[in-house]
């Protein structure tokens, strides 16, 4: 089959030849429909997250069922579905109550194993991963799911727990927090979008936000200010959607007191242990929350809201592209510039 594989941390991707997926016992064997362009792709492949090499990155992935292996029970080839990216084992204590994203043992296509920019993946525990996809929900639309979106949505309705009329801030409007954005617009809060250009802001006003910070040359704690007089003494839920040690200050200093803190984004090296205010989450009484994904059993609120146009991830997509697109697209995102994008990026493939 066609795949994009990078041979080594940092090296140039390229569209090749790849060995046909091997259906796992308990899984299934997925024809890819439409895959995102992430940057935790970037990530792996940069090396700030450690992968089996080489690698075929990918895991924001919508498409048909071509396989299933003998264990699995609940589907068949055909089925159109979506999955979390965080694939849960499907035996262990948390699996069983249905938190598969802290499996201690989940697998993540591009990650633990080859991914979906290719034409097939094969996908683990498929009877307690795989979402079924509802006909009036595109392959391209739910590719964004898997990631950014579930992501954005749990941390949003589950950790942040946010309610008509509360003030939402979100620090970072990339793919997850332009998701945020639209997502507490339709919750019914007030939200208060922070990022370092213009182009990312103007996208989250379209979306609904009801006020801005443009961020750039700001220190955390002028930004946090900046939230705390637009909202009237602080946000009530405060995401950090872009992950760094500025960002997670900001997030944490900009809320009011018994406010939520939810940290989406991904912190690596250096940045993976930012210096908290703790004097101000213990005076405030804040809670601090850590978001990864969103399993499977929750997607039905998600889909649902979907179905009745309270939620369209279609109008977060910038650019649709082929797979011979696809190393571009992820080299593109050494790019500053390219962490605030104001769209996702998303592979279609032919089928």
């Amino acid at each position: 089959m066609q795949a994009v594989v990078y041979a080594g941390y940092g090296e140039p991707p390229v569209l090749t030849d790849a060995p046909e997926p091997e259906c796992p016992s308990d899984g299934v064997v997925v024809a890819v429909r439409a895959t995102g362009v992430c940057r935790s792709d970037w990530h792996a492949w940069k090396g700030h997250e450690q992968v089996p090499l080489p690698q075929i990155p990918g895991h924001e992935l919508a498409g048909v069922i071509t396989e299933t292996g003998p264990d699995v029970t609940r589907w068949n080839p055909g089925a159109r579905v979506t999955v979390p990216f965080v694939c849960g084992c499907g035996r262990c204590e948390y699996c069983a109550v249905g938190e598969a994203q802290v499996c201690p043992h989940q697998t993540q296509p591009g990650f633990t194993g080859p991914g979906s920019y290719a034409e097939r993946v094969a996908l683990h525990a498929a009877d307690l991963n795989l979402v079924a996809l509802p006909d009036s929900v595109g392959f391209t639309a739910a590719a964004s799911l898997g990631c950014r979106f579930a992501t954005a949505f749990r941390a949003v309705t589950v950790h942040g727990g946010v309610g008509p009329g509360e003030w939402l801030a979100v620090h970072g409007c990339g793919g997850v927090g332009l998701s945020a954005v639209q997502i507490g617009v339709a919750l019914g809060a007030r939200v208060v979008a922070v990022d370092v250009a213009e182009a990312a802001l103007d996208a989250a006003r379209r979306l609904g936000a009801q006020a801005v910070v443009n961020s750039a040359g700001s220190g955390a704690s002028e930004t946090a200010a900046a939230v705390r007089e637009l909202t009237g003494g602080g946000a009530h839920v405060s995401l950090d959607a872009f992950g760094s040690a500025g960002t997670c200050a900001s997030s944490v200093r900009g809320l009011r007191r018994r406010g939520r803190h939810v940290q989406v984004g991904l912190l690596f090296g250096e940045a993976a242990t930012p210096p908290i205010p703790m004097d101000v989450v213990t005076a405030q009484e804040l809670a601090v929350y850590g978001s990864h994904g969103m399993p499977a059993r929750d997607y039905p609120q998600l889909l649902s809201m979907l179905a009745d146009g309270r939620l369209r991830p279609e109008e977060l997509i910038g650019e649709t592209i082929g797979l011979a697109q696809a190393p571009a697209a992820l080299a593109a995102m050494d790019e500053p510039a390219a962490a605030t994008g104001t769209g996702m990026t998303v592979v279609e493939l032919p089928g």
